[in-house]
């Protein structure tokens, strides 16, 4: 039987329906936004998974071309291997949900979501995490939920609950967040520059809608929803928990103390060693081989319980720090001679190489989105090898993590990218494009990425309006007892109950991104932790600006050079030549990249001021007018029985009439010039058409060559008239190109959008 129920959120009203579609899943739900549907099927396995100590989860989110009205882009038109943005949308959506399944359930189970239908109003994204609940929550998947999610966007001071996609760029905040009824599990997203409170302000306001969705998904799960399948956490081996606590306890607790990494993990894996030896000894090897499992579990749970313990008894850590330190910081610029801008980033025992490199136009990334065709000028990218942190595994293609973390880092440093101010367009041609490479991990790598990229683009010389820091939180909760992490480690991370990320200025935040592994978090701790990661932001900006305090004053001397010219619209033609003969012309001879805007712009990039120099001088030669009263040097084109053509300035021409020749009457042309003769000429009149006309007399009286006598200005205007002057053909070589022609094949036509010639 079909179910549906709907709340209207904001401006918009959310349908949810189940009884239609995938009814062999064990739960599905089809959620529909205005136009947007997005589908999301569950399933788990019959039986556990033996051996395993996590919960196999796998959330999938796919969009489909037809949902948007398109056929894929590819060479197979069928959709491959997800996109960073259904990546993106993937994580959003398993990690508000993972926490709330049962401690202990290993059961194989799949979240599957599919864009059906997108009209690029509602974001598909939050309808997937919306889906994924309800199907979650009707099924008989055990599910701590249900959770609503939103996307919070601020307009003008006023905060708007999912607004339309299109109207984004305008909002000074974009959040997405997730949450249960009683507390926010999941946050991310950016901002421009807003206050802490502003932010908390936006958290509160979003909250009020997610409760409001949840509602609805309770009623439908009412109506829809099957018995959950009974299933009884596995008890702990009591036993092997006494025995493991007599043997480790005091040792893990003296190793806890340890401040290195390796050295103290060291420790623990020599305690975990001998743990296993004696109890191997003592159980016999059948019983050992039955118990190993929980030997291993009954080690990490007692290192977990210490380390926290540790940390709420004596506001002490890891590492040896208080509750509020940042680890040490040191920083390095310019250490790869070669890159445009570069830093060392080491904060502890986290490190990361970041590289700045500029390009031109033509090094945008380009995404083909259900919206269309995206372009982006500055994108980062994020890799995290494996000997990072020691370990040996396959290198391949960038994983989730990596997507994630480089979209925050990403997402952080674009507030300050030089494109616009205050939303106002500003002049800087070039593409950016900032690497990090993590050399070193022991936590908020992600972040050591956003303060080196800040920096490196800042010793590229790249004009960035602010220095931006990140800083991880962390959260330790037992019972009442709470206490916010400043600059988590990787095992307080592991450890721990939250990670929150903050990022920003001096004036306000740019990014936010927080995961929770309980159930959510209460708006005063979330108030705390922004608080002390504002502190702990200034002390890194101190260190930062220690380094270098703002963008050096030139480009670094590799950066490709770029300068931009205007012409007028109706000459890109000329420049681009047919075919595109022209404009390769001028970049062979120069060795300059060259793009054109279809309002005239053109930004000429070259290695070298003489190449510069010269495609300049080139497209201005093509792109000049004719100066009435200016004198020329030009060369004879053609001849015709009333005057001769002479190409003036670039492909430009103009008419020198037989009465124009000379001073004196001229029989025939021929007897004063020939065809690749080069003579001066004065441009004495351009007419309504845009033909010019061309005088030598007038030139040569003008520089001296000879007297004048003999010759009327007024007989020779009359003359011209007299024998038709008019009936020639146009001038400037159109003729050649079919009356302007268009573009080459391939270019583009008048609509929109750059062309790029290679």
């Amino acid at each position: 039987m079909m179910h549906r129920q709907s709340v209207t959120v904001g401006s918009e009203e959310i349908i949810f329906e189940t009884g239609r579609i995938a009814k062999q899943a064990q739960g599905a739900v089809l959620v529909t936004a205005g136009e947007t549907m997005v589908l999301s099927a569950v399933s788990v396995a019959p039986a556990p998974s033996p051996g395993l100590d996590f919960f196999p989860l796998t959330v999938d989110y796919r969009e489909k071309a037809y949902a948007a009205g398109k056929i894929p882009g590819n060479y197979f038109r069928r959709e491959g291997r997800p996109s960073e943005r259904e990546i993106l949308v993937c994580r959003l959506t398993d990690r508000p949900i993972r926490p709330l399944f049962p401690k202990g359930f290993n059961y194989e189970t799949q979240v599957c979501q599919l864009v059906l239908s997108a009209d690029n109003i509602a974001d598909p994204g939050i309808a997937s995490i919306n889906a994924a609940s309800a199907a979650l929550s009707i099924s008989k998947i055990p599910f701590d939920g249900p959770i609503g999610a939103v996307r919070v966007g601020r307009f003008d001071g006023v905060l708007v609950v999912n607004p339309p996609i299109d109207d984004m760029p305008d909002s000074t905040i974009d959040i997405v967040m997730a949450g249960t009824k009683d507390s926010i599990i999941m946050v991310e997203g950016g901002a421009k520059e807003v206050s802490d409170d502003v932010m908390l302000d936006a958290l509160e306001f979003g909250h009020g809608f997610i409760k409001q969705i949840i509602e609805c998904i309770e009623k439908l799960r009412g109506l829809a929803g099957v018995e959950k399948m009974v299933f009884v956490k596995p008890p702990d081996n009591e036993a092997v928990i006494a025995d493991v606590k007599g043997i480790a306890e005091e040792k893990l607790r003296t190793a806890l103390a340890i401040t290195q990494k390796h050295p103290r993990h060291d420790a623990i894996d020599a305690i975990r060693t001998e743990a296993h030896t004696a109890l191997a000894a003592k159980y016999g090897a059948e019983a050992y081989e039955k118990q190993k499992g929980d030997i291993n579990k009954a080690i990490g749970k007692m290192e977990k319980v210490l380390m926290r313990d540790m940390v709420v008894r004596t506001n002490r850590r890891l590492d040896g720090r208080d509750l509020t330190t940042v680890r040490p910081i040191t920083i390095e610029l310019g250490i790869l001679p070669r890159a445009h801008g570069s830093a060392l980033f080491t904060r502890g025992e986290t490190q990361a190489i970041v590289a700045a490199t500029l390009g031109t136009a033509r090094d945008e990334q380009r995404t083909d989105e259900l919206t269309g065709d995206q372009y982006k000028r500055f994108y980062l990218a994020y890799n995290f090898p494996p000997w990072s942190v020691g370990e040996v595994r396959r290198i391949s293609g960038p994983g989730r993590r990596e997507i994630g973390h480089g979209r925050l880092a990403e997402r952080a440093l674009e507030a300050i990218m030089p494109f616009t101010e205050n939303g106002v367009e500003k002049d800087f041609p070039y593409t950016i494009r900032v690497v990090a490479e993590i050399t070193e991990s022991n936590g908020s790598s992600s972040m050591a990425s956003v303060c080196g990229g800040s920096l490196s683009m800042m010793d590229a010389g790249i004009p960035t309006l602010a220095p931006v820091a990140g800083i991880a939180m962390g959260l330790i909760k037992e019972g009442d007892e709470v206490r916010v992490l400043t600059d988590i480690l990787g095992d307080e991370d592991h450890l721990g109950d939250m990670d929150f990320k903050v990022c920003g200025t001096s004036e306000g935040v740019t990014a936010f991104q927080m995961d929770c592994k309980i159930a959510g978090v209460s708006k005063e701790v979330m108030r705390q932790a922004l608080a002390q990661a504002s502190a702990g932001r200034a002390h890194i900006l101190e260190k930062m600006n220690e380094a270098i305090d703002a963008p050096r004053a030139e480009l670094s001397q590799y950066a490709p050079r770029i300068t931009t010219i205007k012409i007028n619209p109706d000459k890109i033609r000329e420049v681009i030549g047919p075919g595109g003969k022209v404009i390769r012309e001028i970049q062979s001879a120069s060795g300059a990249e060259i793009d054109i805007e279809d309002d005239g712009t053109i930004n000429v990039a070259c290695a070298n001021a003489e190449g510069m120099q010269t495609a300049i001088a080139m497209i201005q030669a093509i792109t000049a007018e004719a100066e009435v009263g200016r004198v020329y040097h030009g060369t004879v084109t053609r001849l015709m029985n009333f005057g001769c053509f002479v190409s003036i300035v670039g492909s430009k021409e103009g008419l020198v009439h037989i009465s124009e020749l000379a001073p004196h009457r001229v029989n025939t042309v021929e007897d004063e010039v020939q065809v690749g003769d080069e003579i001066d000429v004065k441009v004495i009149e351009v007419d309504s058409m845009g033909r010019v006309n061309l005088s030598k007399v007038q030139a040569d009286i003008e520089l001296g060559k000879i007297s004048g006598e003999g010759y009327d200005a007024d007989r020779a205007r009359q003359g011209r008239e007299k024998r038709g002057s008019g009936d020639r053909p146009r001038s400037g070589g159109d003729r050649d190109r079919g009356g302007r022609g268009g573009p080459p094949r391939g270019g583009g036509g008048g609509g929109g959008g750059r062309r790029d010639w290679r």
